[in-house]
Protein backbone atom coordinates (compact mmCIF):
# COMPACT_ATOMS: atom_id res chain seq x y z
CA UNK A 1 0.00 0.00 0.00
CA UNK A 2 1.62 3.26 -0.97
CA UNK A 3 1.14 5.91 1.54
CA UNK A 4 1.96 9.28 2.06
CA UNK A 5 2.62 12.17 4.43
CA UNK A 6 4.18 15.63 4.72
CA UNK A 7 6.67 15.51 6.76
CA UNK A 8 7.45 18.97 6.88
CA UNK A 9 11.14 19.09 7.24
CA UNK A 10 12.66 18.30 3.65
CA UNK A 11 12.08 21.81 2.21
CA UNK A 12 11.50 20.44 -1.25
CA UNK A 13 7.72 20.01 -0.07
CA UNK A 14 5.50 17.11 -1.30
CA UNK A 15 4.78 13.84 -0.19
CA UNK A 16 7.13 10.89 0.68
CA UNK A 17 6.34 7.34 1.10
CA UNK A 18 6.19 5.94 4.21
CA UNK A 19 7.45 2.04 3.52
CA UNK A 20 8.08 1.05 7.09
CA UNK A 21 8.24 -2.55 8.58
CA UNK A 22 6.53 -2.85 11.30
CA UNK A 23 8.49 -4.79 14.27
CA UNK A 24 4.70 -7.21 14.99
CA UNK A 25 7.33 -10.07 17.50
CA UNK A 26 6.91 -7.65 20.83
CA UNK A 27 3.52 -7.43 20.18
CA UNK A 28 2.84 -11.39 19.20
CA UNK A 29 5.03 -12.02 22.61
CA UNK A 30 2.59 -9.65 24.33
CA UNK A 31 -0.43 -11.50 23.08
CA UNK A 32 0.65 -14.74 23.46
CA UNK A 33 1.64 -14.10 27.35
CA UNK A 34 -1.62 -12.49 27.56
CA UNK A 35 -3.81 -15.28 26.75
CA UNK A 36 -1.88 -17.80 28.53
CA UNK A 37 -2.23 -15.74 31.47
CA UNK A 38 -5.89 -15.85 31.09
CA UNK A 39 -6.38 -19.34 30.15
CA UNK A 40 -4.31 -20.03 33.55
CA UNK A 41 -6.90 -17.44 35.57
CA UNK A 42 -10.16 -18.82 33.87
CA UNK A 43 -8.85 -22.24 35.07
CA UNK A 44 -7.76 -21.26 38.77
CA UNK A 45 -11.57 -19.63 38.88
CA UNK A 46 -13.34 -22.49 38.35
CA UNK A 47 -10.86 -24.83 40.30
CA UNK A 48 -10.83 -22.23 43.63
CA UNK A 49 -14.64 -21.97 44.05
CA UNK A 50 -16.26 -23.31 47.08
CA UNK A 51 -19.55 -24.11 46.52
CA UNK A 52 -21.00 -22.54 50.20
CA UNK A 53 -24.58 -20.33 51.16
CA UNK A 54 -25.02 -18.09 53.95
CA UNK A 55 -26.51 -19.55 56.84
CA UNK A 56 -30.06 -18.53 57.01
CA UNK A 57 -30.25 -17.84 53.24
CA UNK A 58 -31.92 -21.56 52.09
CA UNK A 59 -34.12 -20.93 49.56
CA UNK A 60 -37.96 -22.16 49.79
CA UNK A 61 -37.21 -25.49 47.50
CA UNK A 62 -34.50 -26.49 49.42
CA UNK A 63 -36.44 -25.91 53.12
CA UNK A 64 -39.05 -28.38 51.76
CA UNK A 65 -37.02 -31.13 50.51
CA UNK A 66 -34.88 -30.50 54.00
CA UNK A 67 -38.42 -31.94 55.51
CA UNK A 68 -39.37 -34.71 53.77
CA UNK A 69 -35.64 -36.45 54.80
CA UNK A 70 -34.82 -36.92 58.37
CA UNK A 71 -31.74 -33.83 59.25
CA UNK A 72 -31.03 -32.10 61.82
CA UNK A 73 -29.49 -28.71 62.41
CA UNK A 74 -25.74 -29.57 62.60
CA UNK A 75 -23.38 -26.98 63.45
CA UNK A 76 -19.34 -27.30 64.14
CA UNK A 77 -18.01 -23.86 65.70
CA UNK A 78 -14.48 -23.77 65.04
CA UNK A 79 -11.99 -21.76 67.05
CA UNK A 80 -8.25 -21.39 67.01
CA UNK A 81 -8.45 -24.42 69.97
CA UNK A 82 -10.74 -26.64 69.30
CA UNK A 83 -14.20 -27.95 67.06
CA UNK A 84 -17.11 -28.51 68.65
CA UNK A 85 -19.85 -29.95 66.69
CA UNK A 86 -23.64 -29.75 67.49
CA UNK A 87 -26.84 -31.84 66.05
CA UNK A 88 -29.78 -29.79 67.08
CA UNK A 89 -29.65 -29.76 70.96
CA UNK A 90 -27.46 -32.54 71.62
CA UNK A 91 -23.62 -30.99 71.95
CA UNK A 92 -20.74 -33.64 71.20
CA UNK A 93 -17.65 -33.85 73.03
CA UNK A 94 -15.12 -31.07 71.94
CA UNK A 95 -12.25 -31.84 69.70
CA UNK A 96 -9.28 -30.18 69.78
CA UNK A 97 -7.54 -28.86 67.39
CA UNK A 98 -3.91 -30.07 66.59
CA UNK A 99 -1.37 -29.65 63.65
CA UNK A 100 0.59 -31.84 61.96
CA UNK A 101 4.68 -30.90 61.16
CA UNK A 102 3.42 -28.84 58.55
CA UNK A 103 1.19 -26.82 60.18
CA UNK A 104 -1.94 -28.01 58.74
CA UNK A 105 -4.58 -29.01 60.88
CA UNK A 106 -5.58 -32.55 61.92
CA UNK A 107 -9.03 -33.30 60.95
CA UNK A 108 -9.00 -37.38 61.77
CA UNK A 109 -11.34 -37.15 64.20
CA UNK A 110 -13.44 -34.78 62.95
CA UNK A 111 -14.19 -37.21 60.27
CA UNK A 112 -14.24 -39.87 62.30
CA UNK A 113 -17.40 -37.98 64.08
CA UNK A 114 -18.45 -36.68 60.62
CA UNK A 115 -18.74 -40.74 59.56
CA UNK A 116 -21.00 -41.57 63.09
CA UNK A 117 -23.37 -39.04 61.93
CA UNK A 118 -23.57 -40.43 58.63
CA UNK A 119 -24.14 -43.75 59.88
CA UNK A 120 -27.08 -42.15 62.32
CA UNK A 121 -28.39 -39.98 59.53
CA UNK A 122 -27.58 -40.88 55.80
CA UNK A 123 -29.90 -37.86 54.73
CA UNK A 124 -27.99 -35.69 56.78
CA UNK A 125 -26.25 -33.35 54.16
CA UNK A 126 -26.59 -29.46 55.56
CA UNK A 127 -24.02 -28.12 57.93
CA UNK A 128 -22.97 -24.99 59.31
CA UNK A 129 -19.78 -23.64 60.23
CA UNK A 130 -19.39 -21.14 62.99
CA UNK A 131 -16.15 -19.83 62.84
CA UNK A 132 -14.29 -16.99 65.35
CA UNK A 133 -12.05 -14.62 64.12
CA UNK A 134 -8.81 -16.11 64.97
CA UNK A 135 -9.24 -18.87 62.89
CA UNK A 136 -6.69 -19.50 59.89
CA UNK A 137 -8.16 -19.00 55.90
CA UNK A 138 -6.22 -22.42 55.26
CA UNK A 139 -7.90 -24.42 58.16
CA UNK A 140 -11.88 -23.10 57.11
CA UNK A 141 -11.02 -24.33 53.69
CA UNK A 142 -9.46 -27.60 54.50
CA UNK A 143 -12.50 -28.05 56.93
CA UNK A 144 -15.28 -27.48 53.64
CA UNK A 145 -13.18 -29.57 51.33
CA UNK A 146 -13.14 -32.24 54.29
CA UNK A 147 -17.22 -31.54 55.29
CA UNK A 148 -17.39 -31.90 51.35
CA UNK A 149 -15.74 -35.07 51.31
CA UNK A 150 -17.55 -36.45 54.25
CA UNK A 151 -21.22 -36.33 52.29
CA UNK A 152 -22.36 -32.66 53.74
CA UNK A 153 -21.89 -30.77 50.50
CA UNK A 154 -24.17 -28.12 52.19
CA UNK A 155 -22.10 -26.28 53.73
CA UNK A 156 -22.86 -22.71 54.98
CA UNK A 157 -20.30 -20.53 56.72
CA UNK A 158 -21.17 -17.94 59.65
CA UNK A 159 -19.55 -15.89 62.08
CA UNK A 160 -19.78 -17.77 65.78
CA UNK A 161 -21.99 -16.34 68.14
CA UNK A 162 -21.21 -15.39 71.60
Amino acid sequence: MAGGMDLGNSGKGGKKPLDVAINLVPFIDLMAVTISFLIMTAVWTQIGRLQVSQAGGASTEEQQEEEKTKTVQLTLLVSPTEMRLTADQSAFDPIPLTRDDKGRPDLSKLVARFKELKAQLPDQSAITLQTEDLVRYEDLVRIIDECIGSGLPQVSVSAAMG
